[in-house]
Formats: structure tokens, sequence, C-alpha cells
């Protein structure tokens, strides 16, 4: 049996992140990918930060096959056809990057690279269906290749939302429709001056609109469009569970989105290259795994790190990584992989702004969970308050604004009104 210092299951951006600190600390380290390469197997929406990113490979905006720095970051609620929308532009992020957008499949193969460079070993078509045992220590990996089974001194788990190995591990629970997510999302192709010309960008410049209340037919999650070099992202995420229980299918989900006026304009034109499905964790802080046990440690999306609120997800999964890599060639520098010294994993993850903003946000989604009338009631009335302040009839504004207190009285009372304030003033505590 062939053995390594630390070996990685699944090549996204944790589990490269992962192998790419452990290698530089002189750790003979090895990916294990069930794609034909990493990034084949990985979606998300499409933003990746460059502050956590830089972290892990500095400078990495110069060289890997990002789209667009995002200038712009909208926010809009809908109800219906109508749209109220707010947002932020700011030109300065065009030579400092908060975020770009970027393709999954061509960063993830860069990123992987950046690994081999770093002298990571990367075997990918190969599925790890166990972990192997030294008593309760975890000492490698069972693979479905003939002769597969491979030793390590620490195993660290990024095999995604599907959390298998980390429930044999005994780390996880399987997991359940109430803490995870779908999300769908397609690649419309369109030229770069439309693009442009439509999201009022400058050349190069990137930009995202996130919409809320209609554009998932009022179940809890979101809409979102980020801005590709010649391509549009755009896609819906909602939890699982109430998708089932209002018996909508993702695909209807984004299409009843992609249908609405606003988000039609946008894509006029544009030809459908890619379409992808996923599952996204939810369960945040209060649904967390263990972290850590005697040889082995979970990362990013199989860790339950997901900041869905901050639409963050990728910069949690790297840091993750980042942060296990480390702790990994400590241990193994110190020989002792046991489980107080890998503790020190968690310590890292709780000293950081990962777990800090997921204790922070922690009541949210159950909050929305059980106030589903949030996203569909409020939306209305915003939108609805918006037309009719604005609607020039020779109705004098003070008798406007009263007949809008009348209308969002009429839709939500006034002790409805407080007790939703309250509520997400707690959930926010």
């Amino acid at each position: 049996m062939e053995n390594f210092d630390v070996i990685v299951v699944g090549g996204g951006p944790a589990g490269l992140s992962a192998a790419i600190s452990a290698a530089k600390a002189g750790m003979k380290t090895i990916v294990i990918e069930r794609g034909n390469y990493p990034g084949t197997k990985n979606v998300m929406g499409g933003i990746l930060y460059t502050k956590p990113t830089n972290m892990v490979v500095p400078d990495f905006w110069k060289e890997a096959p990002i789209e667009r720095p995002i200038i712009e970051q909208r926010i809009a609620m809908l109800s219906g056809d109508q749209c109220v929308m707010a947002s932020h532009r700011d030109p300065a992020w065009t030579t400092e990057p908060n975020a770009h957008s970027v393709l999954r499949v061509k960063f993830d193969r860069w990123l992987s690279q950046q690994a081999e460079k770093a002298g990571v070993m990367i075997i990918p078509e190969t599925i790890v269906e166990d972990l192997l045992y030294r008593g309760d220590q975890v000492a490698g990996v069972r693979t479905g290749r003939g002769e597969g089974d491979l030793g390590a001194k620490i195993v660290i788990i990024a095999e995604g939302v599907n959390n298998f190995l980390a429930v044999k591990a005994g780390l996880a629970k399987p997991l359940h429709p109430h803490n995870v997510a779908v999300a769908v999302k397609e690649i419309i192709t369109l030229p770069k001056e439309k693009i442009e010309d439509r999201f009022c960008l400058e050349e190069g410049q990137g930009a995202t609109i996130e919409l809320y209340g209609d554009s998932t037919a009022g179940i809890m999650g979101t809409g979102f469009i980020y801005t590709n070099k010649e391509s549009i992202s755009i896609g819906v995420g909602t939890l699982l569970q109430p998708l089932i229980q209002q018996k909508w299918t993702p695909n209807d989900l984004l299409e009843h989105f992609k249908a609405k006026p606003y988000v039609k304009r946008l894509l006029q034109g544009g030809e459908t290259k890619e379409y992808l499905a996923h599952l996204i964790p939810e369960g945040g802080y209060t649904n967390l795994p263990k972290l850590y046990r005697q040889g082995v440690m979970v990362v990013g999306d199989t860790a339950m790190l997901m900041n869905s609120l901050n639409r963050e997800g990728s910069n949690l999964a790297m840091i993750s990584g980042m942060s296990a890599g480390e702790v990994a060639a400590q241990a193994i520098s110190a020989g002792d992989t046991s489980e107080q010294m890998l503790a020190a994993y968690e310590r890292k993850l709780r000293d950081s702004f990962v777990l800090k903003d997921l204790h922070h946000y922690r009541h949210m989604s159950k909050f929305f969970e059980n106030n589903p009338h949030m996203l569909k009631i409020y939306p209305e009335i915003i939108n609805h308050a918006a037309g009719m302040y604005l609607t020039v009839d020779g109705v004098p504004k003070k008798q406007r604004q009263k007949e809008i207190l009348r209308m969002a009285f009429k839709r939500r009372s006034i002790p409805g009104i407080m007790k939703d304030i309250y509520g997400a003033w707690r959930a926010l505590l």
C-alpha cells in the first residue's frame, strides 16, 4: 500500500486549497477526484472573492482564468412583473477587485495546476469508497481501483455536500431536505458588447444581481444573474424541503424566473450553452458536523460552511481547506495526529470570519423558514408602495402616503409588522 502524509478527497476549491497548503509545508500530498479532472463535478453561482483566494494563491487574479471584476452589486425585490432595486457601484473595484465572476470548470482546473506545481499528486476518475482505520485512527482510504488502498497520516474530506465519507467517519449526519438547498443555473452566451450595454458597464467590468421574492415564487431562496466575459450565469437557489412541498421542479422555477420582464430583457438574443444543477449546504452554524477526529478533518461544503445570506461559499471553502492543510502539516511534523492536536483546525476557523459570520447569522435561515410570508407579502408591499408613490395623478403626496400606509396595513397588520421586525432583529443578535 502506497503511503502519503495527506490524502485529500475531492478536487474542488476546499480540497485543492487544503492540498496546496499541505504541500507547501513539505507534506507528500495526493488529491483524489471523482471527475475527469477537477472542476467537472463542481458547480457554484460563479463569484470568487479576491482576498480569501489570494491567501491560497497570491495574486491569482493576474493569471487565473477569471471572467470579470465585479464593480457593481444590485439587490432587487420582485413581485409579479414589478421590481424595486438598490445597487452599489465602485469603479475602483476594477483595479482593486473585491470579487470576480468565474466559470468553475476553467478556474478549478487552473487551481489544480497550481496544486501540481506545489508538488501535489492528483488522481482523477477515482471514487473513494471508504476510510481505512488503525484502531480509532483514520489511516487512509479505499478507492474503487484495483489495489486501491492508500495510506495516510491525515485524511481531509472535501467531498462536497454529498457527505457519504463524513457520515461513515462519524462526523456528520445523513443529509435531510431541510438543511440543503437545490440550485439550478444556465450559462447563456451573449456578445460582450451587449452585456456591457445592458448592464451599463465599461469594457471588461462585471456586475451581479440578486433577486428576492417572486424570483423563487416566494419560496425561501434567491435568483441570481452574474456577468461573464461573453456569457451570463443565471440561476435560482431554494431550500429543498419547501420546493418539494409546493411541488415545484427546479427547472420550472428557473423558467419562472427567466420569464420575468426585467430578467427576460437582459437575456434577449442569448443562447443557452450549459445547464447545471446541484445541492448546497444550508444547515448553517446550528447544523455544523464535527469538524475533526483522529486522523481526519472535513472542509468546505462537507463541513456545511455556507453563508447564503451574504452569497459566500467558495471563500469559506478555500479558507477552511487552507486551515486544514496547515494544521495537518503541523500535526504530522509534531508526530501527533490525535483528536486533541487536530482541534487546532476548529480553533482557526473560530478565530476567523468563517465561523464568526456563520454564528452571527445562525438563526436567519430558521426565521425565514418559519415565516414564509416574508418573501411574499413584503415584496408586494414594497413594489406596490413604490408604484403608488411614483405615480403622478393629481393626488397630493400627503394623501398618497396615507393610502400607502393603509395598503401596507391591509396586507400585514400593525401587530404582524411589529412581530416581523422583532423576529428579524432577534435573528440577527
